[in-house]
């Protein structure tokens, strides 16, 4: 942008400059002028969200939906993929780790942040605390992400963890897919992960908080009702969530308890997550448009990066 400014400053008509990612203008109060002030520096956005798309165009901005870049795991998984469904092999996952037959499994995901991390693990261990005599057999399967200190500070932790804990650590989708299969349901801090327990069809809990500061201006800033993407997108409370003050180890295993033991809650989500995964979807018609330029041998694999690129270079070239 700071190119794009000096280009305009000088008068000099500069190359094309694309924005990927578009600001999350849509979260919060007055947001649309920071989409308004974009396109002094912008000539197109290439959007990840399905609404953000029509926003910008209203605002004087070309922009593209070219999907939500989680979609990309399809490409890595070498497991079962179809129609937006990525299920692993569960029944593995648990003989690999000696996970009992009519086990309780829950997948744990903290965050990928260390400052998330140490915030949320302890309220994660106190939810299992006071869930483990609530089931004959309670495993946890801990999820870490590819980050040493995150890696150090929940290896320490699980030390003292209340119930049997399985270690993931992040960076193989094969392996992340898997243990989502072999889990009951997930809780899950609220991130991108939440689109990924979409892909793998498991029914989950999403809880957040954070510093006090930052809660209040959520509290008081932000214009949707909802933290976590699927509720978003589908503007319902689908998943269940658990945010700020009312984000306590009790309130999470109430809410967990509630959704292992009703299968009418899981099979909501389930449902439910698969418009999730349509909805962040490329749009069918971009993709026959993109297979039938040159396009299609440069790009074989039409994935959200890959119709963004093919959409710089058609846009560049036109």
């Amino acid at each position: 942008m700071v190119f794009a400014a000096k280009y305009i400053q000088q008068g000099i008509v500069g190359p094309k400059h694309f924005h990927y990612v578009s600001p999350s203008f849509w979260a919060w109060k007055g947001g649309e002028a920071r989409i308004k002030g974009l396109s002094q520096f912008v000539d197109h956005v290439l959007c990840i969200l399905p609404f953000e798309a029509e926003v910008c165009k209203l605002n004087g901005i070309a922009a593209t939906f070219v999907g939500h870049p989680t979609l990309e795991d399809v490409l890595e998984f070498k497991g079962k993929e179809k129609s937006g469904e990525m299920l692993g092999n569960g029944e593995e996952f648990k003989n690999e780790h000696g996970i009992a037959s009519g086990s309780t499994v829950i997948s744990l995901l903290p965050g990928s942040r260390i400052q998330e991390v140490t915030r949320m693990l302890p309220i994660f261990s106190n939810t299992m605390e006071l869930l483990k005599d609530s089931f004959l057999e309670l495993i946890t399967i801990v999820h870490v992400a590819p980050n040493q200190h995150v890696k150090d500070h929940i290896n320490k932790a699980v030390c003292k963890w209340p119930v049997p804990a399985i270690m993931v650590e992040g960076g193989s989708p094969s392996l992340k897919y898997k243990s989502f299969s072999a889990s009951t349901v997930a809780l899950c801090t609220s991130g991108t992960v939440a689109v990924e327990l979409q892909l793998a069809r498991l029914p989950c809990i999403v809880a957040y908080r954070a510093h006090l500061l930052t809660e209040w201006i959520i509290r008081y800033k932000a214009k949707v009702p909802y933290i976590s993407l699927p509720n978003i997108l589908l503007d319902s409370a689908i998943v269940p969530e658990a945010l700020f003050h009312g984000c306590t180890p009790s309130k999470l295993a109430s809410l967990l308890m509630e959704l292992i033991r009703e299968e009418s809650l899981r099979e909501k989500q389930i449902a439910a997550a698969a418009k999730v995964i349509e909805l962040l979807s490329p749009e069918k018609g971009l993709i026959n448009c993109l297979m039938h330029l040159e396009t299609r041998n440069v790009f074989p694999n039409l994935m959200p990066s890959m119709i963004a690129a093919a959409t710089v270079l058609y846009s560049c070239s036109s």
